[in-house]
């Protein structure tokens, strides 16, 4: 069976592994159909991602069909339809015990830490497994990346009526921009591409879109009437926009982190402690959230047609990965046809 191994930074190929082992106890036996390209996967590829291990099969934004079930399984069965959850998590730590799954001390994520999708068929647990019988397995695959977006919203308790902007409007701040809007709150987008705020424009139907110029305070007084953003969310992955968004959030209010960068964040200490922000970070999503998330799919309250930009066939991801991730080809979201 032939999986992509992206066996060093920049170097894809293609390998030979074993067929998979029947599922254990609590296990299911998926074949992929759809592996969505994220900016977690652009890191990995670049060698900026710090929990990225080589070599690695990658993948963990997946639509996969069950084929086979272990003993024990309940809650699917052979035939379903499948967006996976891909935080492997250990049960037993402090961070489990509360509940915070997402934060779990032994963490692994199936495509960084341990081997993921980009291969025809895979073992993991059952019961990270959510699925739907009207979802197809592009939308399944898009799961994921909304449960980041809804769980940073979530963290920044983005309320009714309050301003929150959205730094950065890649896949992640394009998934926090949906939770934001259906929290009630007025969303405003910054991004350095007139290109993306253009999509947000134009596919989105967002109002306030401003790119970072000199008097960037006063553009985001004057699309949040007269004060600075209530939340800010910064999806960039840069140090630098992590570093300038504590001067950019009003009196109590929040600054949540959930792009991830290996360099240093620095700030003045006054410009956030004037404001009384809070700092916060958003690090994956909540076994709820993909629920949450494919309900309001299947109920038309989240519109995935304007995500899904470029397709690439299993066969072309060496050769069409390092050209999809450039400005110029201007995908949102590329889904990886992996059978």
């Amino acid at each position: 069976m032939q999986a992509i191994e992206l066996s060093k930074p920049q170097t894809f190929r293609t390998i030979e592994i074993p067929e998979p082992s029947a599922p254990g106890p609590g296990e299911v036996l998926v074949r992929t159909h759809r592996c969505g390209i994220c900016g977690t996967d652009v890191s990995g590829y670049l060698g900026k991602m710090p929990f990225f291990e080589y070599p690695r099969i990658p993948g963990h934004e997946l639509g996969v069909e069950v084929l086979c079930i272990g003993e024990g399984v309940t809650n699917v069965a052979v035939g379903d339809r499948c967006s996976v959850e891909p935080y492997m998590h250990c049960g037993r730590c402090y961070a489990c015990q509360r509940g915070a799954i997402n934060c779990c001390e032994q963490l692994k994520v199936i495509g960084v830490m341990i081997d993921g999708g980009l291969r025809p068929q895979f073992v993991l647990r059952a019961e990270k497994l959510h699925s739907s019988s009207r979802l197809s397995f592009d939308q399944l695959a898009l799961v994921e990346t909304l449960a980041i977006g809804c769980h940073a919203a979530d963290r920044g308790s983005v309320g009714q009526g309050e301003t929150c902007l959205v730094i950065g409007a890649g896949p992640i701040g394009l998934a926090t921009l949906e939770f934001v809007r259906i929290r009630g709150a007025q969303p405003v987008v910054l991004d350095l591409d007139p290109q993306r705020l253009a999509f947000c424009r134009d596919r989105l139907g967002i109002e306030h879109t401003i790119l970072p110029e000199d008097d960037l305070v006063e553009q985001l007084k004057a699309c949040c009437e007269g004060h600075l953003p209530d939340v800010v969310i910064d999806a960039t992955g840069s140090e630098e926009s992590m570093s300038k968004s504590f001067s950019l959030v009003a009196p109590t209010g929040r600054l949540v982190f959930v792009g991830l960068t290996t360099g240093e964040v620095v700030f003045r200490h006054p410009i956030f402690h004037r404001p009384e922000g809070t700092l916060l970070c958003s690090r994956n999503a909540l076994p709820d959230d993909f629920r949450k998330i494919i309900d309001w799919i299947q109920e038309g309250r989240i519109d995935t047609s304007p995500w899904i930009t470029h397709k690439i066939p299993f066969s072309e991801v060496a050769r069409q990965f390092p050209q999809i991730i450039q400005p110029e080809a201007k995908a949102i979201k590329a889904m990886i046809e992996v059978s």
